[in-house]
C-alpha cells in the first residue's frame, strides 16, 4: 500500500439494500467493496484502491490527489439569489458583523 493510497478518505457504512457493509473512497466515487464485516469492507476498499492506482500509474493516467494532501486557500465562491443576498446583508448588519463573518458562522453551525 503506497503512502498516497493511505491518505485517501475511506468510509465504511451499513447498506440495508445489500445487507452488508460497504467500503467507499471519496477520491474514487465509482469504487466500493461489500463485505459481511466492517474490517473486511475497509481492507477490501483499500486493496481495490491500491490496485486501481497501480493500473492508472502503469497506464500513464492521472491519479487523484488525496483530499488530505490538497492545499486549500479558504475561499469559497457561492452564488445565491438577489433576495437571499439582501437578506444575508440585513442579518449581518443587524448583528454588526461582516457578511463573510455572518456566513462563516452559519456554515460552522451546519
Amino acid at each position: 500500500m503506497t503512502t498516497q493510497t493511505q491518505h485517501y478518505t475511506y468510509r465504511v457504512s451499513w447498506s440495508p439494500e445489500d445487507v452488508e457493509f460497504v467500503g467507499t473512497v471519496l477520491e474514487f466515487p465509482s469504487l466500493s467493496w461489500l463485505a459481511d464485516d466492517e474490517r473486511e469492507a475497509f481492507d477490501g476498499i483499500r486493496r481495490l484502491t491500491a490496485d486501481v492506482v497501480r493500473d492508472l500509474e502503469s497506464g500513464g493516467e492521472p491519479v487523484p490527489t488525496a483530499i488530505a494532501d490538497r492545499e486549500f486557500n479558504g475561499r469559497v465562491l457561492l452564488r445565491v439569489t438577489p433576495a437571499r443576498h439582501r437578506a444575508f446583508t440585513l442579518r449581518a448588519a443587524e448583528q454588526g458583523v461582516s457578511m463573510n463573518r455572518y456566513l462563516n458562522d452559519i456554515l460552522a453551525d451546519a
